[in-house]
């Protein structure tokens, strides 16, 4: 089963333009709203296609990709707080029903396969926005100044 960190993981390929727009956006329920972590997230996108030098033709491309990706972020947070409901249903019950906790388990892998390919995609369309050296500019970037790097 897929998990946060995996998906995630995925992202930084493509570079901070997304690994730091998921990481911030997915980080939005710890005390700050969505709406202000899609604006840092935003700023940090910038802040990566500068060295790579895009067009405006590019940077809307990226933007249009990082949208969907908030979007289908957004959508998957709304589902929350059902889910949590739905496991406190289950655990609260007499007996546990193996099949409803599969059913359960199975729609939450079915959820982050989907965050995954959304993310997957988004990789494929920024990769074939960019030139392989805009490309190398905004690795260089993200190696420079991910999240955990110390640089």
């Amino acid at each position: 089963m897929l998990n946060r960190r995996t998906i995630l993981a995925s992202v930084a390929v493509v570079g901070v333009a997304l690994i730091s727009g998921v990481a911030a956006f997915a980080q939005g329920h710890m005390g700050r709203g969505p709406g202000m972590m899609k604006r840092m997230a935003s700023a940090m996108i910038d802040e990566a296609l500068e060295p790579a030098q895009v067009t405006p033709e590019q940077r809307a491309k990226i933007y249009a990709v990082r949208d969907r990706v908030f979007a289908s972020m957004e959508a998957q947070r709304q589902t929350r707080g059902q889910h949590m409901a739905q496991a406190l249903a289950l655990f609260e019950a007499d007996t546990l029903d193996p099949a409803q906790l599969a059913a359960f388990a199975a729609q939450h892998e079915a959820e982050h396969r989907q965050m995954a390919d959304v993310i997957t995609q988004a990789i494929g369309e920024v990769h074939d926005v960019l030139n392989p050296i805009q490309r190398r500019a905004v690795t260089d970037w993200i190696r420079t100044h991910r999240p955990g790097s110390h640089g």
